[in-house]
């Protein structure tokens, strides 16, 4: 095939990439990155521009606009994006194995899962000082074709050689540089469709069919995988439910029996108290009755001293009067015997 010319335009863009020393980011920066670029996808509106702006935003909140320029951040989101598409989808039959760290970083970005995981930046304005970023260092002009390459007709110009001014200050000529370049690869594309033959393309196109068959394959085959890991969730979630029914059951038929005895201990407390004072009524009842017949033989004994009271007071008097009626007898006796 006749590839000398695509052979030379890419090994002089590898030539005027290698020249740029580029800084390589710890696994947190890495992170950071890619949680900047999905929340802040506002600001890579597709103008003139645009792009480069938005990366040096990030670059700058990430404080790592002089260690790395835009077309860096840039290629290196690319690398990522084509990486994890090749391990996210590879051809049919080839099964690939990689212990890449940031696969799952970047499935949950290009899923949608990392949309407000970082702050949103506002865009920096044209006007701002280039000086306040890593310049990207550009080469001398170069030729970016060859003379003789024939061009299709109405896809290149009838000029037989294009070439890309990266003389000078970069930050003026760096927005053509680029449009340049895209535009050579735009052509180079269109050259290789020309070339190419109708089977190779058929070819092609059968590739590509079943590559896309391959992953609506796969997609069906994570759909199915996902609907009995669900169903088997369910399943699970029945058995649970029903387990910690029965659970609950147990420990309210528990808890109730717990009680049940609870009340009956209580109420054969509350029994035998109950006889016991009963019992204590009864004796009380028998002291008061002996207290009671008591009483009545203390009342008849006072009854009984009262009545010896007053009949001691009357042989008192009795005595008292037969004593004073002795006197008088004896004083009469005295007085006869003395005259």
């Amino acid at each position: 095939m006749e590839q000398a010319d695509h052979s030379y335009i890419n090994s002089s863009f590898e030539q005027i990439n290698s020249a740029e020393f580029t800084y390589k980011m710890s696994d947190k920066e890495i992170e950071d990155f890619v949680k900047l670029r999905m929340s802040n996808d506002h600001l890579f509106t597709g103008r003139k521009n645009s792009s480069k702006w938005a990366w040096r935003s990030i670059l700058k909140h990430m404080g790592l606009h002089f260690k790395m320029n835009h077309r860096q951040a840039s290629k290196k989101w690319d690398n990522m994006k084509k990486k994890y598409k090749e391990l996210k989808y590879p051809p049919p039959g080839v099964k690939i194995v990689s212990q890449w760290n940031y696969f799952y970083l970047m499935d949950d970005a290009m899923e949608g899962r990392l949309q407000d995981m970082a702050p949103v930046l506002e865009g920096l304005p044209d006007s701002t000082n280039n000086s306040d970023f890593l310049q990207v260092s550009v080469p001398k002009r170069r030729k970016v074709f060859k003379e003789g390459v024939a061009s299709p007709a109405g896809l290149i110009t009838s000029e037989p050689e294009m070439e890309v001014s990266l003389d000078g200050d970069e930050d003026a000529e760096d927005a053509e540089v680029l449009e340049d370049y895209n535009e050579m690869e735009h052509v180079e594309e269109k050259i290789e469709l020309v070339k190419n033959s109708e089977p190779q393309m058929a070819k092609r196109e059968n590739t590509l069919i079943q590559r896309q068959g391959a992953m609506m394959d796969r997609e069906v085959a994570a759909l199915d995988r996902e609907r009995s890991l669900l169903e088997r969730e369910r399943v699970m979630m029945e058995r649970e439910k029903v387990t910690v029914e029965k659970e609950r059951a147990v420990r309210e038929r528990e808890v109730m029996e717990r009680e049940k005895a609870v009340l009956e201990r209580e109420k054969g407390v509350m029994e035998r108290e109950k006889g016991v004072m009963e019992r204590e009524k009864g004796v009380m009842e028998r002291e008061r009755a002996v207290m009671e017949r008591e009483k009545g033989v203390m009342e008849r004994e006072r009854a009984v001293m009262e009545r010896e009271k007053l009949m001691m007071e009357k042989d008192r008097d009795t005595l008292c009067r037969e004593r004073q009626g002795q006197d008088k007898e004896e004083h009469k006796m005295g007085e006869i015997s003395c005259t």
